[in-house]
């Protein structure tokens, strides 16, 4: 008697897992994720430092013991770098504190200045005393406005990074995601769905590739350019360029988003610090060399064609993240962006291989 098969599964029944997996994940992430960004943290640094575990792995160290010496290593790396960085940092807050009455009064005397020029120029009926008074009421609740904003930023931070969990849960979870990554990959690959084992593991290859690339060079194009900020704009002499080229290269994870905003920022506190047009003119060629130096060296050394990201797609993917699932969201949209980027190519190339793309006009198909 010969063995019976199992039937196949039918195409609905291929769908309705495929819908019910996606209703759990999404519902998943709706009802946990308050306590799931630690996690997410987590799984993100196991996957950016497993090419590491895996050459100590293949020089003789132990898994368990290359996954400890990474995350105790990146440890060491982060309390290094906070307290070297926190003293300054803390200093200059105290210091934009201290001085933004007097920023705000410049930025309020260049303004009239420039009011006074065009009133000169064009005459009373164009620019008359009206546009000053409304400069002098303006400066008030932009130093208001600019007070509350710190004040709710540095509490917001500590409630949105949990510090507790992010400084215990995240590195041991770390430590164990490192340890057992190969592990946990043989087991979602026994997972698949035999019948399409093949292309879904071509996709994940696709997937890695290109997400392991943007995330390495992303991270180091950071490093690179909150560096060259600080650097260049403390140079400049801006009192609080510390701070701003550190936030400059922090957020340019997010194309032109960090650029735009340390450049604006820069250019209302050298206004403010200065009230001259030649401090302003300094800011102007820091961010002028930045560009250079991540346009024709960082992207092209760190990124280049290998990340098949768009910008656009890329931004629209942190903002949408965002604002569905907060921080969270915004350290799954690079991912999911990737995979969704991939499907589309995969479907792209299907769909035009085709009949439905191939058949010509007015053609009855093959018969």
């Amino acid at each position: 008697m010969s063995e019976s098969r199992p039937a196949g599964a039918s195409r609905v029944q291929r769908v309705a897992f495929l819908l019910a997996l996606l209703v759990a994940l999404w519902l998943a992430l709706r009802l946990f994720s308050a306590v799931l960004l630690p996690f997410v943290a987590a799984a993100v640094l196991a996957y950016f430092l497993d090419p590491l575990a895996t050459r100590m792995t293949r020089a003789g160290i132990g898994r368990p013991y290359a996954a400890g010496l990474l995350v105790v290593g990146l440890i060491l790396l982060g309390s290094l770098a906070l307290l070297l960085l926190y003293p300054l940092v803390m200093a200059q807050l105290g210091l934009l504190l201290h001085r933004l009455p007097a920023y705000v009064g410049q930025l309020e005397k260049l303004a009239n200045g420039v009011i006074n020029r065009l009133e000169h120029q064009l005459g009373p009926g164009v620019v008359n005393t009206r546009l000053h008074d409304l400069v002098s009421a303006q400066a008030g609740t932009v130093l208001g406005f600019i007070g509350t904003a710190a004040t709710r930023l540095i509490g917001g931070s500590f409630a949105l990074f949990n510090v507790i969990m992010l400084v215990v849960v995240t590195p041991l979870v770390s430590f164990y995601l490192l340890r057992d990554w190969p592990k946990v990959v043989a087991s979602v690959d026994a997972w698949l769905p035999r019948r399409y084992a093949g292309i879904l593991r071509d996709q994940a290859r696709e997937v890695d590739r290109i997400l392991s690339a943007w995330l390495r060079g992303q991270a180091l194009s950071c490093l690179a350019l909150a560096a060259f900020y600080a650097t260049g704009l403390t140079m400049a002499g801006l009192d609080l360029g510390l701070i701003v080229g550190l936030t400059t290269g922090t957020l340019s994870f997010m194309p032109y988003v960090g650029t735009i905003t340390g450049f604006l920022s820069s250019l209302a506190l050298a206004a403010g610090q200065w009230g001259t047009w030649g401090g302003i003119v300094r800011v102007l060629l820091v961010f002028g060399l930045g560009q250079v130096f991540e346009n024709y060296f960082i992207y092209p050394r760190f990124l280049g064609d290998r990340v098949e990201l768009h910008a656009v797609w890329v931004i629209f993917a942190l903002f949408a993240g965002g604002e569905a699932f907060g921080f969270l969201g915004v350290l799954l949209a690079v991912p999911v962006s990737a995979v969704i980027g991939v499907l589309i190519r995969f479907w792209l190339r299907r769909y035009l291989a085709s009949p439905l793309y191939l058949d010509p006009p007015g053609g009855t198909g093959s018969a």
